[in-house]
């Protein structure tokens, strides 16, 4: 299969074009991409990515945003709309965290550009107020191993020492004493999550809350990925562990409206118990030539349409429509466990909820993954151990798609044993072998020309 499978059919643009190009002619060329891409996981056969997976929603939030896509959130003499969207979204995101409960601090928030720009603003906020508050020099963060490597990210740019924690391979999450054991006076938060990318699986937040306060520090918990669909979880009944402000020493929560929110992807909510800690992140100043200068994020000039589409969504969900959805995902997640249980060569990582992760202790889990590749499935690989995960979304809640489940993943254990028995090795480790075996430098050169070349594809694709 080509990289650029565009390229044999549609042009290529190494330069500006000379005289522009019909609208009508753009559009069927665009509607042709999204149409044979949208096949992709429509069938239900793809981990995570797609969270809603609803044309008519999708259209809806096309229009929301389309109205307000030319629009700059940061004019908000121009466009008092955006105000109402974003702090609308922030109060329904603090509601949904429990801000109600807390009684030492203003709660508030802010809408970021995702997941990533959450957790960075965090980080930023935490080092800010540790250097005003606490005199704080030489900060440090401390998080589990299976926190998002966002965390990695925003310590590396933020000049932040990030210390990392191994977790319990039996229960995949962190071990409040082993955090910390790490923390120290220079330290400005600790994190954990709920749940976690790797295995769905949520860290202990209430003795870390308990660490937390111990030590004066804060404590964000990442809830990019369940933020949106476990407190669902928890109302309709399943044995979930409370992660948000109603538990003493968190400090901020971060939740994906791009996830189980439904919103388009490009929108992130980061909620602090204190608005302190917000205020501290903001930037200012005052001399410019320009005018006078600020900005309360990193981001600067944001497309209005963003956040119009973002409050659409949750405005026309609502709590029962967020709640039917949960119900769907968590019972068809259920099933699909079940099959993996059925399995005696397979093992769940874990005590998973809608996301879950399994491995093998029999043979080789990529042949696994090899076979059910084979039979359309895009499932994510990992390492430490081997192991395959799948975050389930609405379109795996269609009719059908458990039952396919049940069956290719009976076919792909049994594709497993005979390739183990033969001493084929699985196609999918020569990238995932090589990683789990330690990041070399060879590895990361192989990573480092793969991303460039995706940059650099209308460079290195050969003319038609």
């Amino acid at each position: 299969m080509s990289d650029f499978p565009y390229a044999e059919r549609f042009p290529v643009n190494r330069t500006l074009p000379d005289h522009g190009r019909p609208r009508e002619e753009i559009l069927a060329e665009l509607h042709a991409m999204a149409t044979e891409e949208d096949a992709v996981w429509e069938t239900g056969k793809c981990s995570g990515t797609m969270y809603c997976g609803d044309h008519d929603h999708y259209r809806f939030l096309t229009e929301s945003f389309g109205l307000f896509a030319h629009v700059n959130a940061l004019q908000r003499d121009m466009c008092p709309s955006a105000t109402k969207f974003e702090g609308e979204i922030i109060a329904m995101a603090l509601d949904l965290m429990h801000a109600d409960a807390v009684e030492d601090g203003t709660p508030a928030g802010m809408v970021t550009s995702g997941g990533t720009g959450s957790i960075l603003h965090a980080v930023l906020a935490y080092r800010e107020h540790a250097a005003e508050h606490r005199g704080i020099d030489r900060p440090n963060f401390v998080k589990p191993e299976t926190g998002h490597p966002a965390f990695d990210k925003a310590c590396h740019l933020l000049g932040v020492e990030l210390r990392t924690v191994p977790v319990d391979p039996a229960t995949t999450v962190v071990d409040p004493a082993a955090v910390a054991a790490l923390v120290d006076v220079d330290t400005i938060a600790i994190m954990g999550s709920a749940g976690n990318y790797g295995y769905g699986t949520i860290d202990p937040i209430a003795e870390l809350g308990r660490v937390a306060l111990d030590h004066g520090t804060g404590l964000h918990v990442d809830g990019c990925l369940g933020g949106f669909i476990l407190p669902f979880g928890e109302e309709l009944g399943y044995d979930l562990p409370p992660f948000d402000f109603r538990v003493p020493g968190v400090t901020s929560i971060s939740a994906d409206t791009h996830k189980y929110g439904y919103a388009f992807k490009g929108t992130s909510t980061l909620l602090f118990r204190d608005k302190a800690y917000r205020n501290a992140q903001y930037f200012q100043l005052a001399g410019w030539s320009g005018g006078k200068y600020m900005s309360p994020g990193i981001d600067g000039s944001r497309s209005g349409g963003l956040l119009a589409a973002t409050w659409a969504s949750m405005v026309s969900h609502g709590r029962d429509g967020y709640l039917h959805h949960a119900r769907e995902i968590f019972e068809t997640a259920d099933r699909m466990k079940a099959a993996v249980r059925s399995h005696p060569e397979l093992r769940i990582l874990g005590n998973p909820t809608f996301c879950f992760s399994f491995t093998s202790d029999a043979f080789d889990i990529y042949h696994v993954n090899d076979a059910l590749r084979e039979r359309g499935w895009r499932l994510n690989g990992q390492q430490y151990p081997n192991a395959i995960h799948l975050a389930v979304t609405r379109p795996q809640t269609q009719p059908g798609v458990v039952e396919a489940w049940t069956a290719d993943l009976a076919d792909a254990v049994e594709h497993a044993r005979r390739q183990h028995a033969a001493g084929v090795e699985a196609a999918s480790s020569a990238i995932y072998g090589g990683v789990a075996g330690g990041m070399t430098d060879e590895v990361e050169e192989f990573i480092v020309a793969i991303m460039s070349d995706l940059l650099d594809a209308q460079q290195s694709v050969p003319p038609a």
